[in-house]
């Protein structure tokens, strides 16, 4: 259904010129994608991350020092190595004297390329060696034909081991030749405000850069490009929702019954984020629309409870619910929070996990097929085919950006119109939100239950280890329960990063058995039982790997210690410091870090120091690393972005919204003239299957 248009586009980039055999599988390897090789648009949209200028064409004397250069220069004389020194050429021009350095040089091909007497340009770094300059192994040499063809600006381009960046270059400009005429699918008047080139104008400007400013991301050639790949993403999330909620949804009002005996057994009043959230819960499962809504919370804000409400309410209306959680730590640590209340309340609760004996489990799918269990928690294992309900009225996925997206609909498909909760306990920053979430609906948690105590964060150089360990000595004898994070399981010679076993071999010298292990690599049932041993005091300090990040809750455990903390990011530390101050004692968080301290690590830290608002700490974040990173998108089935950047494109993406929705709504099926540009675009990057649901529908 593709139009025929863009068929050259969608060609093997092995048609392109320059690319044999072997560069189609280097090229395949770089931008290639599970389904198939790279292609011609693959090429084009693998833009520049930088550029080397070439314009700056001086005399030698004053060719600046550090900087690239391209330079016209007379060949003196040819001084080959007498031993295993370089292949030196002495050459000059009416201000001065330039050496070129080649080393382990062809002699024949240097000769060749700089013949005794000839005029030749240069381009390359300018050095000072034994305060004469030189250039060593020159990016170019030219005759005058040659110069005409040189770019004003490079591009440089991500390759892989093996690949040129000539070939990379070549590559690009056949794929440019290979692009069609399009029709301008944005609003003519607001591209001109905005003084943007048009698609095809901004990839050739983007390939083919005039200036080193073409390969800013702020720059209009970037800002045109990004702008329609977040307006391509918008409109695939609205059409994929239009699509998710023509499944119409069934009313679940509920009679409120369940929810004041559960809010009544609660040990704290509900803050008023969670009493908001669950407003906007109620009115989505009494609606005849399909609920589709994430629950963002900050570190201890309640993402739990405010669960258990909704799930009560699908229950009130005679339905069941479920509770999916990516670790069997996470979902256990739910079941835990869940059981005693929802059994106060006369209800039903199983946890499912891919552990569970044979007997368990056939136990668990006979209570949910008959509709005697209310409320199943549990890993991606009910997914699985074997899990049918009675009647699954609410699915809350939790964590939901650790599942793939097939994994977050399957448990929203087990009934017709089933309503879906999603939450994360990883704040994040409205535009990350809007551009990856943005087909739900959003509710926010920032408050923190009554009570909790401010968390003391602060910085130590890992030199002063000693001290922070013997403080601890001195907090243990009080009764205090310590985390102790490091950032790998074992030792590694590739690596000085400190280990969770060696380390916990340490502790144990001077602590005995009041040192416990957890991390990835052990078995369920030991993790379990150094939890298990952690929660009940058995054990006072658990060293750890970032296994506990989320969901674990001991509100006994007061000190925080993270061990190598400049090699985290910001969230991670956020929510491995949120481990602690769940109770009414105070609470503190040591990051003990190994100087000098980059710029970035600095900030980082800093920052961390300063607040405990996650979604401050979330934006932070996004500006010192950049939306791939959040998240771990790259992992997580959500969608990348090729060319934009969130932490540079934010504002973009509100434009892209807006004119998202005024768009469909103002033709739905995408048949109007626009529609039918709009459509290209939606090919160009990508989003087929938004066009299939349209299609379908």
């Amino acid at each position: 259904m593709r139009p025929p248009l863009l068929d050259p586009l969608f060609a093997s980039a092995s048609s392109l010129p320059g690319i044999g055999p072997k560069n189609a599988q280097l090229l395949d390897r770089l931008l290639g994608g599970l389904e198939h090789g790279a292609r011609v648009l693959d090429v084009l949209m693998h833009l520049p991350h930088d550029g080397v200028d070439r314009r700056n064409r001086p005399t030698i004397a004053q060719a600046p020092v550090g900087a690239v250069s391209t330079i016209r220069i007379r060949v003196v004389e040819h001084r080959p190595p007498r031993a295993k020194g370089p292949y030196r050429v002495l050459a000059e021009d009416e201000t001065g004297d330039l050496t070129l350095v080649f080393f382990r040089a062809n002699g024949g091909w240097v000769e060749k390329a700089l013949p005794v007497g000839a005029t030749r340009w240069v381009s390359g770094l300018v050095e000072m060696f034994d305060y004469y300059k030189q250039m060593v192994h020159p990016d170019r040499i030219l005759d005058e034909e040659g110069l005409k063809s040189l770019p004003p600006v490079e591009p440089v381009y991500g390759l892989t081991e093996g690949l040129f960046p000539r070939v990379m270059t070549k590559a690009a400009a056949g794929a440019l030749a290979r692009l069609p005429t399009l029709p301008e699918w944005l609003d003519e008047a607001f591209v001109r405000s905005n003084g943007w080139p048009t698609f095809a104008e901004a990839l050739r400007r983007a390939h083919e850069p005039q200036a080193p400013a073409d390969l800013k991301p702020d720059s209009k050639t970037f800002a045109r490009l990004a702008y329609d790949e977040l307006l391509s993403h918008q409109l695939a999330l609205r059409l994929v929702r239009s699509k998710a909620q023509a499944v119409r949804g069934r009313p679940q009002p509920g009679d409120g019954v369940l929810r004041a005996t559960l809010i009544k057994a609660l040990p704290f009043a509900l803050t008023g984020d969670q009493t908001k959230a669950l407003e906007e819960i109620a009115a989505d499962l009494a609606s005849d629309k399909r609920m589709l809504r994430l629950l963002q919370g900050d570190v201890g804000s309640g993402k739990t409870v405010v669960a258990l409400l909704a799930m009560a309410q699908a229950i009130e209306a005679g339905r069941q619910a479920a509770l999916m959680a990516p670790t069997e730590i996470l979902a256990r640590q739910h079941f835990e929070t869940i059981k005693p209340l929802a059994e106060a309340a006369g209800l039903t609760v199983a946890l499912a996990t891919g552990r569970d004996k044979a007997t368990e489990r056939r136990a668990t799918l006979a209570a949910l097929a008959s509709g005697a269990l209310n409320i199943v928690v549990g890993t991606h294992a009910l997914v699985q085919e074997d899990f049918v309900f009675r009647d699954l009225g609410l699915a809350v996925i939790d964590e939901q950006h650790r599942f793939g997206v097939q994994q977050r609909l399957a448990l929203g498909e087990k009934n017709a119109g089933v309503d879906v909760l999603a939450m994360t306990a990883t704040p994040i920053p409205r535009s990350l939100a809007l551009a990856y979430f943005g087909d739900m609906d959003l509710s926010a948690l920032r408050e923190k239950p009554p009570g909790r105590q401010p968390i003391t964060t602060v910085t130590i150089n890992a030199e002063r280890i000693d001290e922070v360990v013997a403080g601890l000595g001195r907090a243990l004898k009080g009764g205090a329960r310590v985390y102790w994070v490091c950032p790998l399981v074992a030792e590694s010679e590739d690596s000085d990063l400190a280990a969770a076993q060696g380390r916990a071999e340490d502790l144990q010298k001077l602590f005995g058995d009041k040192v416990g292990l957890v991390h990835g690599q052990m078995k369920g049932r030991d993790k379990d039982a150094a939890m298990e041993a952690f929660a009940s005091g058995a054990t006072q300090i658990l060293v750890a790997t970032t296994v506990i990040e989320v969901g674990v809750n001991v509100p006994e455990a007061t000190v925080m210690v993270i061990e190598h903390a400049e090699r985290f990011g910001l969230a991670q530390l956020h929510q491995l410091r949120g481990r602690v101050g769940r109770g009414d004692r105070k609470s503190s968080c040591i990051l003990l870090y190994a100087g000098p301290l980059g710029e970035t690590a600095k900030a980082r830290l800093e920052i961390l120091r300063e607040t405990e608002d996650g979604f401050r700490i979330a934006e932070e974040d996004l500006k010192l690393r950049g939306e791939g990173e959040i998240l771990g998108v790259r992992q997580s089935g959500a969608p990348g972005f090729r060319i934009a950047r969130l932490e540079v494109h934010a504002d973009l993406l509100r434009f892209a919204r807006d004119d998202a929705e005024k768009l469909l709504a103002a033709d739905p099926d995408l048949r109007g003239e626009r529609g039918d540009r709009i459509k290209l675009l939606l090919y160009l990057f990508e989003r087929e299957t938004a066009l299939k649901l349209l299609r379908a529908g």
